[in-house]
């Protein structure tokens, strides 16, 4: 949402781990497609891709797995990733998205959602 859904803004990852990590947290999870490691396009801008290459280095972003077939790009369902870590770990799950599928999916995960989303929000580069 940093890049107001024009374009997708590293920095606004950045900005968000940020926040996190001068308030103690240092267990943080970033899960981004792998896609978004490819050279944008003109229909899919990306702004400052070298963020991500940083934070993956730091071992707190990871790629979630993406590939071709017959020219068409398959991507995981990565919302499966991001609740299933946050469940294991007792962590928070951070995202703007409500996760309703997943919320009927598994009980345990019902509950979990409804307690441990925490919803998020810019205002121009602050978290």
């Amino acid at each position: 949402s940093h890049g107001n859904k024009e374009v997708f803004s590293c920095r606004g990852i950045l900005l968000a781990v940020q926040w996190f990590w001068d308030r103690g947290h240092k267990d943080i999870t970033v899960f981004v497609p792998s896609w978004r490691k490819e050279q944008p396009r003109p229909d899919v801008l990306i702004t400052d891709q070298y963020i991500l290459r940083d934070l993956e280095k730091k071992k707190i972003v990871v790629f979630t797995p993406s590939r071709r077939v017959g020219g068409k790009r398959v991507v995981c369902y990565d919302d499966r990733f991001i609740v299933r870590l946050a469940h294991e770990s007792d962590g928070i799950v951070v995202s703007n998205d409500t996760y309703r599928d997943l919320q009927n999916e598994r009980p345990e995960w019902k509950k979990f959602i409804e307690e441990r989303l925490l919803m998020y929000s810019f205002v121009n580069d602050k978290y």
